[in-house]
């Protein structure tokens, strides 16, 4: 190649020839030659100094060739660059510089194009002080005639405002002001030029400032707003949607802009809420949404909603070209394509009363017009409840009352919208339910299929208020129907149907809980046909069903006719699948749903399901080794973290179901040393179930954890000490839980750490109303209290510091055997320091009073003692005093004390 020049580089005709010919036979669909083989090739030119100088020659100067080799030049230059930009010479960097600028304003839009992205790319790597021309030939060519000139240059600042916005808005010396002042003027001319083109790219580039807000668009958002009213009726749709995204972005980041200008863009809103392009109105119908969320008065839009809602119907009925149409003639028989099956992510275990919980999702297809429309009903029926009914309810009877084949669609919107406002408008619909579902139920059966399974999930979304009915005999008669429709759908011969049914059966199930018992064989009997005959995509959605008819029925689940239906098929697939087949993880988590619902009577498979876990956990720490230190082939397969998550997780359900069951596995096995490993990862999901499990097994076998002790300690300390907590929270939940359950059976053992976990758990009490998640502020008081039980005299001396939120937090504590804990300390700390927690004693006072009732007599006495002591100490009208500051109910609460 050639040797190393600057400006007067040159490349050698025979070296252009090679790489202008390997390029063609890449790109060529007609080309026999191995195309690694090329890639290979280019890959070893890249070695070469100078390879990049001859890729950026043919993309600026080989006029010659086609456009398609240029820019495959082009796209292989910016590649590149990414990697060895800041490793090349300065004279190459300059060289491929000077190339590029005359290439801003080229005849061929493509080469435009591809310049613009490499560009973007050397300013990503270099920065824009790397390259002072760039920015005076960006506003030489905009401010030239050549409309070749502008759109490339215009191309060239969309993209470098889209991926790199924040080097515009920085000072550069030898500028006066920012290079996003002297654009954005610029910019906002472009907004009436007459070409479509400048218009989209210039109003696509200040779009992206909006987030960010630099001074200069603050000072300029007049000049802004009028130019999107002067472009809000743009003949392009393109601009239009540029148009609506612009506003929604304002409404959710500075909605006080639009403040004075609201009703002329609430007008507009509903202009492009049906326009004609989908996309224009997609884009215009996240406004509804996102104005709720904004901090605007409701009364603006309050009048607005007779015209809005009927838009928002006509937008939720399908469109011809839906792809639910064609998904919806799939019948079970046709097996599903890998890309049917999205991934889902385990929600690791998590210690305490803010268990996630799963958003009702419509998994079938992409975000469409449709599905923005109903979401932004459900949110305004959130918002202004049943006052959108008078202007819903005659469209929804007449969709519903529409007859023949042909009105389906509308029929569909009509039980679609029902479904949506099932939670705003549930005071106004509660009167009307149970006509409501006697007329969804027979829809169950309708001839089409999106129909059934629409009827499915708006059944589901009443699911609570047809459980709490079921109480009176035509409520039970209903609440019957409605789960032999669902049962009869899981059993539908239409995937989607399948799928709706199944999810709906799964929420119905959360609401009627106990409930079902009574229909379990004929449930389990429907669950499992579905198990043996459905394709894998669904076959997911049973697995969550079963699991959550498991933690809906708990121990009566434990009977044989039931275990005889439900176990012989999952023991066969449990069998069948690998341990690195992703369809294990859903089989491991419906088994920890059955392990803990079945108690000891998992027993009988208990052996194997533990023994599996252990060996997942340990292939898997292996397969991590492998790819952090080797190469990730030599591992045997790939490492997943998702599979030792759900195996810690299974071996915590096996834990609390199993109780001293466990014992003998634990102490068999090594499980003890690859959880100390788990507690270690860097991954923090794995940490979290991990030390879940460390708390499970703390409570029931806590021998088996005592001779690496102080490790497990230290490492669950660490996880509160951390800079960034917030990030890791769940972790730290779980690791204090963990901490609690381990000093309540090591007792004086725990002492080494107990100054450091106090001075960890104090400030999460004393910030507790600034929004910590409540159950880590529930977990920090009751593993304080169950310090200061076993270790008294270490906790009382630092009281001053705590004990005020301390009892704020114990007091939101559902009565429990924790709380039984938490208190003991309390009262321990009490009587070693009752000076100091005299100025808490009305907080006392009011935790106490949070008992519905103490059940424990040895902790009922020892409330007792501490009440009495404190009436014993304060003379003079001082234990009245403090008595007058609680509240009626709380009094009477202490007056079981005798106090």
């Amino acid at each position: 190649m050639a040797a190393a020049g600057s400006a007067s580089w040159q490349p050698q005709e025979e070296g252009l020839k090679e790489i202008c010919g390997l390029l063609e036979q890449q790109i060529s669909p007609y080309s026999s030659a191995d195309k690694s083989q090329i890639w290979q090739q280019l890959q070893h030119y890249s070695q070469f100094p100078d390879f990049n100088n001859y890729l950026v020659f043919i993309l600026a100067r080989a006029e010659g060739k086609s456009g398609e080799i240029r820019q495959a030049a082009g796209l292989l230059l910016k590649n590149n660059l990414r990697t060895a930009y800041k490793l090349m010479s300065p004279a190459h960097q300059q060289y491929i510089k000077s190339e590029l600028l005359p290439c801003l304003g080229a005849a061929d839009k493509h080469i435009r194009s591809t310049v613009g992205t490499i560009v973007t790319v050397v300013v990503q790597q270099g920065g824009i002080l790397g390259w002072p021309e760039l920015l005076q030939a960006l506003v030489n060519c905009l401010d030239s005639s050549d409309l070749n000139h502008m759109e490339g240059a215009m191309d060239a600042l969309s993209k470098i405002c889209e991926d790199i916005p924040q080097v515009l808005d920085s000072d550069v010396p030898g500028l006066a002001e920012r290079p996003i002042k002297i654009f954005l003027p610029r910019l906002f001319q472009f907004f009436q030029s007459p070409h479509t083109s400048l218009r989209k790219l210039s109003l696509d580039s200040v779009n992206q400032y909006i987030m960010l807000m630099p001074s200069a668009l603050y000072t300029s958002m007049d000049k802004f707003l009028q130019g999107l009213f002067v472009l809000a009726n743009d003949p392009a749709a393109e601009v239009r949607k540029l148009v609506c995204a612009a506003f929604v972005q304002l409404i959710e980041i500075h909605p006080s802009f639009l403040e004075p200008h609201l009703k002329n863009v609430i007008e507009y809103m509903l202009q492009v809420s049906k326009d004609t392009d989908d996309e224009v109105a997609l884009e215009a119908c996240e406004f509804w949404s996102a104005y709720c969320d904004a901090q605007l008065p409701y009364e603006s839009l309050r009048e607005y909603l007779p015209r809005l809602i009927p838009i928002l119907l006509s937008n939720m009925v399908y469109a011809d070209d839906d792809e639910s149409l064609v998904d919806a003639e799939e019948d079970e028989s046709l097996p599903d394509r890998d890309q049917d099956l999205k991934p889902r992510f385990h929600t690791p275990r998590f210690h305490g009363s803010d268990d996630a919980e799963d958003d009702d999702d419509d998994s079938y297809g992409i975000w469409n017009l449709r599905k923005c429309s109903a979401a932004a009903l459900d949110v305004l029926s959130n918002v202004f409840g049943d006052e959108i009914l008078p202007a819903l309810m005659p469209i929804i009877e007449a969709k519903l009352s529409a007859s023949g084949d042909e009105a389906w669609k509308d029929r569909e919107a009509a039980v679609l919208t029902l479904g949506a406002i099932a939670e705003g408008c549930i005071n106004g619909l509660y009167p009307h339910l149970s006509e409501i579902v006697a007329f969804l139920i027979p829809l169950l059966d309708d001839k089409f299929a999106l129909i059934r399974s629409i009827s499915c999930w708006t059944l589901s979304r009443f699911s609570k208020y047809i459980v709490q009915d079921s109480g009176n005999k035509k409520g039970y008669e209903q609440f019957d129907s409605v789960l032999t429709g669902l049962l009869r759908r899981i059993l539908d011969i239409n995937k989607r149907v399948q799928e709706a049914a199944c999810s709906a059966f799964a929420t119905l199930e959360e609401e009627a809980a106990e409930e079902l018992a009574p229909r379990l064989e004929v449930i389990l009997q429907h669950l499992m046909c579905a198990f043996g005959k459905y394709q894998r995509r669904n076959l997911r959605i049973v697995y969550d069903a079963i699991g959550t008819l498991a933690d809906a029925v708990g121990e009566k689940l434990n009977q044989p006719v039931y275990l005889e239906i439900l176990m012989p098929p999952l023991i066969a697939k449990w069998q069948q699948v690998s341990n690195s087949d992703k369809d294990l993880l859903r089989l491991l988590e419906c088994f920890t749903s059955i392990a803990q619902a079945l108690g000891t009577g998992f027993s009988q498979f208990d052996q194997p399901v533990f023994q599996r876990c252990i060996n997942i956990i340990q292939t898997q720490q292996l397969a991590k080794k492998f790819l952090l230190q080797v190469d990730p082939i030599s591992a045997g397969f790939q490492y997943d973290k998702e599979f030792i998550v759900c195996s810690l997780d299974l071996l915590s359900g096996l834990t609390e179901g199993l109780q001293g069951g466990i014992e003998s596995l634990v102490a068999q096995s090594n499980l003890r040393d690859l959880l100390l490993q788990c507690c270690m990862d860097d991954d923090s999901d794995v940490r979290q179930s991990a030390f879940a499990l460390v708390g499970d097994l703390a409570k029931v076998c806590p021998v088996h954890l005592r001779p690496r002790l102080s490790e497990f300690l230290d490492v669950a300390t660490n996880q509160l000490t951390t800079p960034k907590l917030n990030e890791t929270i769940a972790v730290a939940n779980n690791a204090c839980w963990a901490i609690g359950e381990l000093a309540i059976k090591v007792r004086q053992e725990i002492s080494p750490v107990v100054m450091t976990v106090i001075s960890c758990l104090v400030p999460i009490l004393q910030h507790a109303e600034q929004g910590v998640n409540k159950s880590v502020v529930e977990n920090t008081a009751i593993t304080l209290g169950r310090l200061a039980w076993v270790c008294p005299d270490l906790v009382s001396p630092h009281m001053e510091h705590f004990m005020q939120p301390w009892c704020i937090s114990l007091s939101m504590i559902r009565d429990d055997i924790e709380k039984e804990d938490a208190f003991r300390g309390l009262c321990a700390v009490v009587r070693a320091n009752p000076s100091v927690a005299l100025s808490s004693l009305v907080l006392m006072c009011k935790a106490i009073a949070s008992w519905d009732e103490i059940r424990n007599g040895e902790l009922h006495n020892e409330v007792c003692q501490v009440l009495h002591g404190y009436k014993q100490m304060l003379r003079n009208g001082a234990w009245d005093q403090c008595m007058s500051a609680l509240e009626p109910p709380e009094k009477d609460k202490l007056s079981k004390y005798q106090v």
